[in-house]
This record gives C-alpha cells, sequence and structure tokens, in this order.
C-alpha cells in the first residue's frame, strides 16, 4: 500500500498527494530498481478514516524526571555473572523517569527485566518505553566469541533464506516459483562465499566463482545501484538456463564493495536452436540461448529492460536458432531476481547497523576459516 504522506501536491499530481513520487519510491525500495516511463496501474484504493473516541484515560501518575530509586536491591545472574539488580514497584514510579538495566520492575500483574545494556522510561500513558543495547560497554568486539560465532552463521543464513522467499513470492515462472529451481548466497568483499541457503547444490558450488570473476572482469567499475547478470561458463556458468544475479553491497564511506548478494534461477528458455535452451546436439555455445559474461542488469537504480530484452532475444540471429520463446516470464523472474537481492542487501546493512563493519567482517572470516 502507498500513500502520499510524505509526498505534498504539485502541478502534475492531484490534490491529495503526489503519488507517483510515492509509488516510485517504495518500488524502488522493495525491488531496488525502477522502470522509468512506465505506465503506473491503480489497482485498488482504500480511504481511511481517523477519529477519537473521546474517552480519557483512566491511568493516572505522578510526573518527574530523572533516575528512579529503587526500593530495594537484590542479585541476578546475567551472562556476567551475578550483577547488583534494583526493585521498583510499577506504582510508585513517577512518569518520565528512566531506569538503567540491570533491574526489574513489578506490577500487580507483570514483571518486567530491564537487562543490562537496555534502559526502560515511563510515559504519561503508562507505558514502559525500552531502549535496547543503550550502554555502549556492551558493543560487541572482533575476538572470537563462540556464542557469538554461531549467532553470526544462523543470521547470515538466514540472509540467504529470506533472499530466497522473496525470490519465490516475486517470480512467476513455474521453475522458480514452484519448482524452486533456484539458489541465494552472501559473499565476502572478495567474492568468498559466506553463507546459503539449502538450496540447489550445484548452483552454490559454481557461484563464488561467479562472483570473483565479475570482481576480477570489472574491478572498480562497480557503483552503488549496478546489478551484474551473468551465465557463461567461463563467468563460473553451469549451463546457460541458469542466470546469476549479483549485486554489490556498498558502505557510506567505503568505495569498494563491502559484501555481495547472488541469486541463480534457471529459466525455462533464452533461445537457442531447442525449446528449453539444452540441445544435446549443439556445437557452439549461441545455439544453447542467449550469452551473458558480465551484463549491467541494473545500472544506477534503472533496470536496463530494452537492452536484457536485445540479449534474450540475439540468439535469432544465427541459423536454426531463436531469441527466447517466453520474454516475460524472464523479464519477470530478472526482476525477482534483483528484488531477492535487494532484500539481502538490506538485511547485510542492517547487520552492519547493529555491530558495525569491522565486526561483521570479523565474524564473515571466522566462518569461512
Amino acid at each position: 500500500m502507498v500513500t502520499a504522506d510524505a509526498h505534498p501536491a504539485n502541478a502534475q499530481s492531484c490534490a491529495a498527494g503526489d503519488f507517483r513520487s510515492a509509488f516510485t519510491k517504495r518500488y524502488l525500495k522493495e525491488f531496488g530498481f525502477t522502470i522509468p516511463d512506465r505506465p503506473i496501474m491503480v489497482d485498488d484504493i482504500r480511504v481511511r478514516g481517523c477519529g477519537k473516541s473521546g474517552i480519557k484515560s483512566v491511568y493516572k501518575t505522578k510526573t518527574g524526571r530523572g533516575q528512579a530509586k529503587p526500593v530495594t536491591m537484590t542479585k541476578c545472574y546475567f551472562e556476567e555473572g551475578y550483577l547488583d539488580t534494583g526493585v521498583y514497584l510499577w506504582e510508585e514510579l513517577p512518569s518520565g523517569h528512566s531506569i538503567k538495566g540491570p533491574a526489574i520492575i513489578i506490577d500487580k500483574n507483570s514483571t518486567i527485566l530491564v537487562e543490562p545494556c537496555c534502559e526502560a522510561r515511563l510515559t504519561a500513558g503508562g507505558d514502559v518505553c525500552m531502549t535496547v543495547g543503550s550502554d555502549p560497554h556492551c558493543a560487541l568486539g572482533t575476538e572470537l566469541n563462540t556464542v557469538q560465532l554461531s549467532i553470526f552463521s544462523h543470521r547470515f543464513m538466514s540472509i540467504a533464506e529470506q533472499m530466497g522467499r522473496v525470490l519465490q513470492r516475486t517470480s512467476i515462472s513455474t521453475n522458480i516459483k514452484e519448482r524452486l529451481d533456484f539458489s541465494c548466497a552472501v559473499f565476502g568483499p572478495d567474492g568468498g562465499l559466506v553463507s546459503n541457503a539449502p538450496h540447489i547444490p550445484v548452483h552454490l558450488g559454481a557461484m563464488q566463482e561467479t562472483v570473483q570473476f565479475q570482481i576480477r572482469s570489472l574491478g572498480n567499475t562497480l557503483k552503488e545501484g549496478d546489478v551484474i547478470l551473468s551465465n557463461h561458463p567461463c563467468a563460473g556458468g553451469s549451463h546457460l538456463p541458469d542466470l546469476t544475479v549479483i549485486t554489490p553491497v556498498f558502505r557510506k564511506g567505503v568505495s569498494s564493495p563491502v559484501f555481495f548478494v547472488a541469486s541463480r534461477g534457471h529459466h525455462a528458455d533464452i533461445g537457442g536452436i531447442t525449446p528449453g535452451s539444452m540441445p544435446p546436439h549443439s556445437t557452439s555455445l549461441q545455439q544453447e540461448g542467449a550469452v551473458f559474461i558480465s551484463f549491467k542488469l541494473v545500472t544506477g537504480g534503472v533496470f536496463q529492460e530494452e537492452a536484457v530484452t536485445e540479449a534474450l532475444m540475439a540468439p535469432a540471429q544465427y541459423p536454426e536458432s531463436s531469441g527466447t520463446r517466453n520474454l516475460h516470464d524472464n523479464l519477470s523472474d530478472l526482476r525477482a531476481q534483483v528484488a531477492a537481492n535487494r532484500r539481502g542487501s538490506q538485511l547485510v546493512g542492517e547487520l552492519i547497523d547493529s555491530y558495525g563493519l569491522a565486526v561483521v567482517q570479523a565474524y564473515m572470516g571466522y566462518i569461512q576459516s
């Protein structure tokens, strides 16, 4: 759903707001690219009304500021060991007071534990606003911690799994949506495999070479908003219908990619001398379908639909060959792969936001070693 709350009306929009700009921004965030000058179809319109009931809150509390005082102290065991923990009574806490963990807040019906590195604040409405990880002393270092190693391993695998769910949900072909003939993975800045979801083994074994080939081939020419398409055997490809889409993950202040995410999906047809693009009697690579080595599928956040369409139809120039026989599915599934990579890059970014680039890359190295 798209709202125009942050996009005021202009000369080209309706009076309610600039819905086109709002949709384009949302589309870019969701899929990682835009398609300029493409008509936008409005499928559903919803109207939402907001009002006040007029019923006043029955919660009454005193107001105050600063640090609340505990009614007693006790010992609680946390990861750091036994720590002095303040005990507070809910009904005696004025709104506005903050409580730093470790602490226990006791109510008539519940008990709230404020862990170390967290802070609780009682609002005027009687709610508890919890801030997690506010203490800088709780920051994770780059030295190896076996518990954190397991957590990072699962976090990286979760990224690849979520990429796969996005790809399955947004694709339209039987091969990818129903047969699940695809794979997603996360790679380090050198193209080395970090983690993959349990998808297709033959894909995952070759995808590392595909990413590393693009690093060697494109070098420093990769920019934020670029997405690469490849299927050539010399670039780590398997058979040509397996199209690999690679997205570099950039970080502010770092000129080169800090990670790569990639998805490989089997397209039912990409041209060639036989339907399915896997002829057993071919004598040249071009007879098997469209060939991509280091093709810029997305440039600067813009999906290169015209260029990739031309490339998918290119096999028709060879004798007895045809261009792709299902262009619509090809384009839709390629967009789905870009969207899956977009989700992966977002999740990698969130991981870096939580722990810092140095920590994430340190644990990446521990996982790879």
